[in-house]
């Protein structure tokens, strides 16, 4: 469920009056989705998407992932464009929260991962890397390495009502990993999605059609912006690594952007690093977030075996 607020008819046309998209004919709330308040609504000029930023998005960095939205529409990349109102800005206000309009993307998200479709997906992703270049402006990641520990921290222990032990297992591939990370300006960096999951990727005939929610993106390493996507999209059963999908998405992201040696190198650090960060946050919603909550929580082992699996013998399943 992503409708946590609802907008009153009038309310609504008066926010829409301040644009040039003309009457409104028709909205509908979008249930995908758990960070934002999210409406497709149809006007006269068509589709598009109204976002209402809840309080987990931070108002101050809202203009900075607008701008690195603009910015990769400008320079071709299929993704939601900030739509701009009379009076020359995007982002606004509505229901007393932050809101703004973006384009409507055609196409939907995938529903059997194939080896091919992680070709496009690759790609896709090597084409943001590259076209991110020229933003300048800086994000730092609020979720890298540096937030890990005391991400757990915040669960007080109750990672061990998850599964006996987990506490202790954590702290201990959080110092192995960090161990590893590579050295500040080793590595390329530049705009990353870093959450660029199966359902950010809309696809038609096959292909990746556009990319969506980028309200994680920031400035890091590229190459672990491509250790995410092995983690989202080539565990099939939730436990092992597909060896044919990894393939498809490195082979399809190498194909427009090669690693350096460099990259290839740390790939095992990122993925275990990447592991880490999502079971973390799922963990913390899992302690956190009230059981009748409308947020559904999603469960964190689910990337504690994605987390077994690459430190058993990640190199080998990279083949780097």
């Amino acid at each position: 469920m992503a409708v946590y607020t609802n907008i009153p008819p009038e309310t609504l046309e008066s926010f829409l009056a301040e644009y040039d998209l003309g009457p409104l004919k028709r909205v509908d709330g979008i249930a995908e989705g758990v960070e934002n308040t999210n409406y497709l609504i149809e006007t006269e000029a068509g589709r598009a998407i109204l976002t209402l930023y809840e309080k987990r998005v931070r108002e101050e960095d809202l203009p900075w992932f607008l701008g690195l939205m603009q910015h990769l529409a400008r320079r071709g990349l299929k993704c939601p464009t900030p739509v701009i109102a009379r009076d020359g800005v995007a982002l606004r206000r509505l229901m007393d929260r932050p809101a703004a309009i973006t384009t409507f993307l055609t196409g939907r998200p995938i529903e059997t991962i194939t080896a091919s479709a992680c070709f496009s997906l690759g790609q896709s992703l090597a084409r943001m890397h590259l076209l991110g270049d020229g933003f300048r402006a800086h994000r730092p990641n609020s979720l890298g390495p540096d937030a890990w520990r005391p991400l757990l921290e915040s669960c007080h222990g109750a990672a061990d009502t998850v599964q006996p032990g987990l506490t202790t297992e954590l702290e201990n591939a959080i110092s192995e990993v960090l161990a590893a990370w590579p050295a500040s300006g080793s590595l390329p960096v530049g705009q990353i999605h870093a959450d660029l999951f199966p359902d950010n990727a809309f696809f038609e005939r096959g292909n990746v059609s556009g990319l969506i929610d980028f309200y994680f993106a920031c400035t890091d390493l590229l190459a672990y912006d491509l250790a995410i996507c092995l983690n989202a999209w080539c565990f099939p059963d939730e436990r092992t690594p597909d060896a044919a999908l990894m393939a498809g998405l490195v082979g399809g992201y190498q194909s427009i952007r090669p690693l350096a040696a460099e990259e290839k190198a740390a790939l095992p650090a990122l993925v275990q690093g990447a592991s880490i960060r999502f079971l973390l946050t799922r963990l913390y919603d899992w302690v956190n977030t009230p059981v009748d909550a409308i947020v559904t929580r999603k469960d964190p082992l689910a990337y504690y075996h994605r987390l077994i699996a690459w430190r058993a013998d990640a190199r080998r399943l990279l083949h780097v």
